[in-house]
């Protein structure tokens, strides 16, 4: 078979099981592609020596047969994730050197069910920003441009250099972290699928931590098939996060039918916002199209409370940041700063953190010691606590009416070029999850599927946003949409 590394998981596992190919050459072909694509600066820890191990392991298990769906499969690790004596630096300068001696909870579960590790990709510093423009290792690249323009684009943040390389075929999947929309929307931008599942469905434990009631790990995949085979690898109940469910986990393919007949879809009239570009309400319009021939009923509903959502985001994360961050300090790992003489401890943390954050996760840090100071800690960040529960029952409302999913677009745009936003107004940055933040804060699965294209040949997605704990029937949802829409543009390789 040639160009293993452009399979999708469930092509590769079907490869597998059939013999017509090995896990061995699936990781030397994804091994290849990494190594022919530095210019996209995905990988930034790249691990041959342990794919290999474990790609040999894999055919072991396979020919032994019973292997799991994920069994011999090479994916990409986004570099939040602690990996055992693999650099887990969260793409930040003050956890230069730190090689944890300890597996997260999803990579192991990930291992566990025979995945193969390529290595570790480029995010967002600490998962703070939308364009993957804050890592210490530099900008992770997509491999899509625009119609005859050679301008560099965003793959989207924070999950920016696990989208970059699904998109370019560097790996058959890849692990990322969503607290605004760091999945769902690099998955649109790089015209890959992304699913962030309902807080607590993965563990938290052994990622780093940025803001702890949002975070929530997903699958970054090239299908929606892929999405479901992976997650269902990825969830497990945890003791060690007591944020993580005990509900049992369902085998999210069986639920792939691809009928909707009966469902009820939900439209919110507050996500048509003042300015949307025409092509991203053209592409919503089209997808309500879709879902009502495919059999769903579709109807107009309210969230009341959404335009009130960035700005809760953007203090209740700050905030959550800035209490996690403290432990970032010089004294028992990563960097520290070089001390002058007469220097104290309060010296070493100022310069330490100084030197080791980067200046958008400087500002969010700030911000949010700002809104948990005494004084300003009922005016922010106590009414933004009560703003998310009236965003949650707004969700809650409508699932009660029975709407079984949500129907929105993923990105206020397609893919923009490097830079073009970085010298502005960070809010222009902080409103490109404009429509996925809602998500997060509720606590909702949510999935981003790829739809179609701008006139300038970059992709679009749509988001389906689901009831709590029923990811089974949001991916079949999806998988409705991804065959009506029929998505199979792959970017034209520069690189």
């Amino acid at each position: 078979m040639s160009d293993l590394n452009k399979l999708t998981l469930a092509e590769a596992r079907d490869a597998l099981r059939k013999g017509e190919t090995t896990s061995v050459e699936l990781t030397e072909a994804c091994l290849g592609a990494i190594d022919a694509a530095d210019a996209l600066n995905a990988f930034v820890h790249k691990t041959p020596e342990i794919a290999m191990e474990r790609a040999r392991a894999a055919d072991e298990r396979i020919k032994a047969g019973n292997a799991p769906a994920m069994c011999g499969l090479p994916i990409g690790i986004k570099d939040l994730f602690c990996t055992k004596g693999v650099p887990s630096q969260a793409a930040s300068a003050i956890l230069e050197g730190f090689r944890p001696e300890y597996e997260s909870t999803v990579s192991q579960n990930l291992m566990d069910a025979g995945a193969v590790m390529l290595g570790k990709l480029n995010m967002d510093e600490f998962a703070m920003g939308s364009s993957n423009e804050t890592s210490v290792y530099g900008n992770a690249i997509s491999p899509w441009r625009r119609d005859n323009d050679d301008t560099p684009l965003t793959p989207g943040g924070s999950s920016g250099g696990s989208a970059s390389a699904v998109s370019a075929d560097l790996c058959l999947a890849a692990t990322g972290t969503d607290t605004g929309g760091s999945i769902r929307q690099p998955a649109a931008f790089t015209g890959i699928t992304g699913i962030k599942p309902t807080y607590g469905r993965c563990s938290r434990w052994g990622i780093v931590a940025f803001a702890s009631s949002l975070d929530q790990a997903g699958p970054m995949t090239k299908t929606v098939r892929d999405s479901a085979i992976m997650l269902e690898a990825m969830c497990s109940h945890d003791p060690k996060d007591s944020t993580s469910s005990a509900l049992p986990v369902p085998d999210f393919e069986a639920a792939l039918t691809g009928d909707i007949r009966g469902k009820t879809i939900g439209i919110p009239r507050e996500y048509r916002m003042d300015g949307m570009p025409d092509e991203i309400e053209a592409l919503w319009t089209e997808g309500r199209k879709m879902m009502e021939d495919a059999g769903a009923k579709i109807v107009d509903i309210s969230l009341p409370h959404t335009k009130y959502a960035l700005p809760a985001y953007y203090v209740i994360a700050p905030a959550e940041a800035s209490s996690n961050l403290a432990r970032y300090d010089g004294v028992r790992y990563g960097h520290r700063a070089t001390l002058s003489q007469g220097d104290g401890i309060t010296e070493m943390y100022e310069k330490t953190r100084a030197q080791g954050f980067g200046a958008e996760v400087q500002r969010r840090v700030m911000i949010g010691t700002y809104v948990l100071s005494a004084g300003f800690y009922d005016a922010y960040y106590n009414r933004a606590r009560k703003v998310r529960a009236l965003i949650k029952k707004d969700f809650d409302d409508v699932f009660a009416q029975g709407i079984d999913a949500i129907l929105t677009p993923a990105t206020p745009s397609a893919a923009f070029g490097l830079g073009e936003m970085t010298d502005a107004d960070p809010v222009q940055m902080y409103l490109n999850d404009v429509f996925t933040v809602t998500v997060n804060l509720a606590g909702l699965p949510g999935i981003a599927v790829p739809t179609g294209m701008d006139a300038q040949g970059l992709p679009l997605g749509l988001q389906l946003i689901g009831r709590p704990w029923e990811e089974g029937d949001l991916l079949n949802s999806a998988y409705a949409l991804e065959r009506a829409a029929g998505f199979v543009a792959k970017p034209a390789k520069w690189w």
